[in-house]
């Protein structure tokens, strides 16, 4: 009798320890996942977790380009799934390999970026219009920050970021290591159905400074660059096209892109409410366009 308690007492222990680990499940939560590409993300990760909070989502899941600080750990800290992905190069990237090989049991999936943070007002937006939506997607806006303030002006900031599980995926571009991101970057989902808007805003922050924000910008210049001339004419590649892309591809064929840029972005979007904030953005914007220019002109010349 004395053993048979005893045994007891052990596996009564166990399941304790193994009901302590497991998650506990909030009835209130979105029928959301959210998925959050990282690779050495450590600065950021803290602040966009922190802020997503326990009881927004059903699932959080982190997905990991092999990072070498401390992104993992501060993942598992707040409980959030982590999960690896290693790139070959090609297609798919990790948004879209997320898609096509991750089992999601959620209805809807929030693509956040680590130095995005989730405000009240967007997660009071998201509870009321997730809760009787017959949308398949919806856009979304972002509040930037640059030089540790937020910007008045300049160009806005909206991404198709959050959308029904199984009515599209991102942009289906058969690249050849454009450039060295992992992610997509400027490729768009393409779902089928009708796209809403949620209009409360997410704070947009990088906090590892301004070398990282040129080194950033210079991966996504090759990457443009690159499928720039790789579209160049092909009659069926614009098809599918917002018609922002096919605004800034035409006019990538011009050097009058880069003043245009900063025109913009400094007098139309009235980036000069920032003064100069807001001029040091667009420059170092219109820089990015500079750049993709002359990876074209380069190529070109090979």
């Amino acid at each position: 009798m004395e053993e048979s308690t005893l045994i007891q007492k052990r596996v009564d222990k166990v399941i304790l320890r193994i009901i302590e680990r497991v998650p506990a499940f909030n009835i209130d939560a979105l029928d959301l996942t959210i998925a959050i590409p990282v690779k050495n993300e450590e600065v950021n990760l803290s602040r966009c977790l922190s802020e997503i909070g326990d009881d927004l989502a059903r699932h959080v899941v982190v997905i990991d380009s092999g990072s070498t600080d401390n992104t993992r750990q501060i993942a598992k800290s707040f409980g959030a799934e982590v999960i690896d992905f290693v790139w070959n190069g090609r297609f798919p990237k990790k948004r879209n390999w997320f898609l096509r090989n991750y089992s999601l049991q959620t209805k809807w999936v929030l693509f956040l970026d680590a130095d995005e943070y989730l405000t009240p007002q967007f997660k009071s937006e998201l509870k009321s219009t997730l809760a009787n939506s017959d949308k398949a997607g919806y856009w979304l806006s972002y509040s930037v920050y640059f030089l540790g303030k937020k910007l008045k002006g300049g160009y806005p900031l909206r991404k198709l970021a959050l959308f029904q599980v199984g009515v599209g995926e991102y942009e289906n571009i058969d690249e050849h290591q454009w450039s060295e991101l992992d992610m997509e970057v400027h490729e768009h989902p393409i779902v089928k159905g009708e796209v809403g808007v949620i209009k409360s805003k997410i704070d947009h922050q990088d906090f590892r400074g301004t070398a990282h924000f040129i080194l950033k910008h210079n991966e996504y210049a090759s990457w443009e660059a690159a499928r720039f001339l790789k579209a160049e004419g092909i009659n069926t590649a614009s098809k599918k096209w917002t018609k922002k892309q096919l605004l800034k591809y035409y006019l990538m064929r011009s050097i009058f892109i880069v003043p245009l840029f900063f025109f913009g972005s400094f007098f139309f979007y009235r980036g000069f409410r920032d003064g100069a904030r807001g001029f040091a953005h667009a420059v170092l914007k219109m820089s990015y366009y500079m750049q993709i220019y002359c990876k074209i002109r380069e190529s070109r010349n090979l």
